[in-house]
């Protein structure tokens, strides 16, 4: 193996991931400067949020099954150059209607695009160092949220939301390069129909991995959709200290996907059970630990650094399991992490944004506890498979 090349392959990989992710991300900044900038009102911009959640869960599996009996490399550049006009029209977009049209393109084809980059990991990556790399890629869409939308929110600031977008462009100009240049082309792929590809999900080990993912991601974003009234109002902390402690908070993630890669290298999925177990116990104390400031910052940080792991553990499961017995369905079984992400963010936020009518925001661990109840049975059963 060339090593020269297999570090320019993985950091591009790596770059494409932040791609995407401050993409994805960048909107939640910039929502009062988008909603001021066309006279909607918040709760209408912020449907941006949700549309382009749903429309990734929904258009990855369809167009990653349908486009899988292609020319990966061909595919990809296609979906590169779609993102890249999607992404332009958000920063060019003169209206709502524009935007959300940009918005619903570019959701639509990230899946498959980071679903195919995850193919191409598996490809070039000796197996040996394919955990490793999976979880440099999520740590890559993690940086995104840390760096990249503090970034773009900076760039509103100082001169409009629409240069935050076109900086996207020109990364994604940049990043399409390095991809044709570094990808592999005519790559070796079994092909079959959409019923052969979707017989993947037949498979009892894949069932349990997605109903695992989902209700972690769920559990997750029970609490971490008002994570920061919870850390202002609940826990008492400023406006000024917040961005600091979010970007804490999101560097324990990128420090628990690349403890990730090292379990999932020594262990596989053996240890999926012991984390949901530690997410259980942290959503269940969450209640006493939030009476004091820094107690519950710590667990907030604990618990993040334990959900930054099953994702890429489990989507090296999704992979080894479809090279061995599904590959004609390879680029759909990469898609499953993104998909279970979006759907899982989808519930968990939903059944929150219900809770708070019912329970006050300290006590929105314990609705949390429920999905990570699901998640535990669900994982001592995937190990037993």
């Amino acid at each position: 193996m060339n090593t020269s090349r297999f570090r320019l392959q993985a950091a591009v990989f790596v770059l494409t991931a932040f791609l995407l992710g401050c993409n994805e991300f960048m909107v939640v900044g910039v929502l009062s400067n988008i909603a001021r900038s066309y006279q909607a009102s918040l709760s209408a911009v912020g449907l941006l949020v949700t549309m382009f959640a749903m429309t990734y869960a929904i258009c990855t599996p369809v167009l990653t099954t349908m486009t899988a009996k292609y020319d990966r490399f061909k595919v990809l550049m296609i979906l590169m150059a779609a993102f890249l006009v999607g992404n332009t029209m958000t920063a060019l977009a003169p209206n709502l209607v524009w935007l959300f049209a940009s918005r619903i393109l570019t959701a639509a084809v990230a899946g498959t695009i980071i679903s195919l980059i995850l193919v191409f990991v598996s490809i070039v990556a000796p197996l040996e160092k394919r955990s490793m790399l999976v979880a440099a890629v999520f740590s890559g869409f993690s940086t995104a949220t840390i760096i990249g939308v503090p970034i773009g929110t900076t760039i509103s600031m100082l001169s409009s939301w629409h240069i935050s977008f076109l900086v996207i462009s020109l990364l994604t100009i940049i990043v399409a390069a390095c991809l044709y240049k570094l990808v592999p082309r005519h790559t070796q792929q079994a092909t079959g129909s959409i019923s052969h590809q979707l017989h993947l999900m037949t498979d009892r080990r894949i069932l349990w991995g997605v109903i695992v993912m989902v209700t972690l991601m769920a559990a997750e974003y029970t609490f971490y959709t008002y994570i920061r009234p919870i850390i202002t109002d609940v826990l008492g902390f400023s406006v000024g200290q917040l961005n600091w402690l979010l970007g804490l908070i999101g560097v324990m993630f990128i420090i628990g996907n690349t403890c990730a890669g090292i379990i999932s290298s020594h262990y596989g999925i053996q240890k999926i059970p012991l984390i949901s177990a530690a997410c259980l116990l942290l959503l269940i104390l969450m209640g006493t630990c939030f009476r004091f400031s820094w107690l519950g910052i710590v667990l907030l940080c604990l618990i993040c650094f334990v959900l930054g792991m099953p994702g890429s553990i489990l989507q090296v499961m999704f992979l080894n399991v479809a090279e061995r017995d599904y590959p004609e369905a390879m680029s759909l079984a990469s898609s499953l992490n993104p998909i279970c992400t979006n759907v899982g963010v989808t519930i968990g936020s939903f059944v929150a944004a219900v809770s708070v009518n019912f329970v006050t925001i300290s006590q929105i661990g314990y609705i949390g506890a429920l999905f990570a109840v699901v998640s535990l049975i669900g994982s001592i059963i995937l190990v037993r498979k």
